[in-house]
């Protein structure tokens, strides 16, 4: 796996502890060679600047945003656009995302999904389809 994608609504956007152990997640992946992207099925436009945020400080490669693409999860089309954007073959990806709808559509376009539900579950799986270390 080369490429960890991540959802913003229900996912990154939690409280600010949760937030920082994100952040902390996210420049550990990149650190170790990962290509990072938010997705969001956002209609994108100004008031999705604090998404886009991601990459222009640099945790994230690339952000992608269902409104501004014409595609959203679980189409298929979104996630190719994504892997693209990262570089990568969809098979060499990982989402990570609240909706058990979106990881089914994932993984149906080949991706490894992991289905969000707490920070601490998640992190487990994160850290070791990627090999990380740390605390997060």
């Amino acid at each position: 796996m080369r490429g960890l994608i991540v959802d913003y609504c229900g996912v990154l956007d939690g409280p600010e502890e949760e937030r920082a152990r994100w952040r902390a997640l996210l420049r550990a992946a990149q650190g170790n060679g990962v290509a990072v992207a938010v997705l969001s099925n956002d209609p994108g436009g100004p008031g999705a600047d604090h998404i886009r945020e991601f990459e222009t400080s640099g945790l994230a490669d690339a952000v992608v945003l269902s409104g501004e693409v014409g595609a959203e999860k679980p189409e298929p089309e979104i996630f190719d656009i994504t892997a693209e954007r990262l570089g990568l073959p969809v098979a060499d990806c990982v989402l990570v995302d609240d909706s058990i709808v979106n990881i089914h559509g994932a993984v149906e376009r080949g991706m490894v999904g992991v289905f969000y539900q707490q920070f601490d579950r998640a992190v487990v799986e994160i850290t070791g389809l990627f090999e990380l270390e740390g605390e997060f």
